[in-house]
């Protein structure tokens, strides 16, 4: 199903106790979609990295190639069309 290039994989922001969080990770899995899991718990730079990309601190906040997604769920259309090309 994936068009996205392993080289370049999705960044999703996370914390442990976020069940969006859990829902994306687990649907990127189920369809074998590559993307690095960045814990704003464990590195405060990850946390700083959300604010500057949405001016918020919500997670998950996905990047896929230039698009940044705040929330998988009501964002779940969108990424899929994305990553079918």
């Amino acid at each position: 199903m994936s068009q996205i290039d392993p080289k370049d994989p999705i960044k999703i922001y996370t914390i442990p106790t976020c069940s969006d969080c859990h829902f994306a990770k687990r649907y990127f899995n189920e369809h074998q979609v590559p993307y690095v899991d960045y814990n704003c718990e464990e590195n405060i730079e990850y946390a700083k990295e959300v604010l500057e990309l949405t001016g918020k601190q919500v997670v998950p906040t996905i990047v896929i190639k230039d698009k940044v997604f705040v929330g998988f769920a009501e964002n779940l259309n969108e990424i899929s069309k994305l990553l079918v090309g």
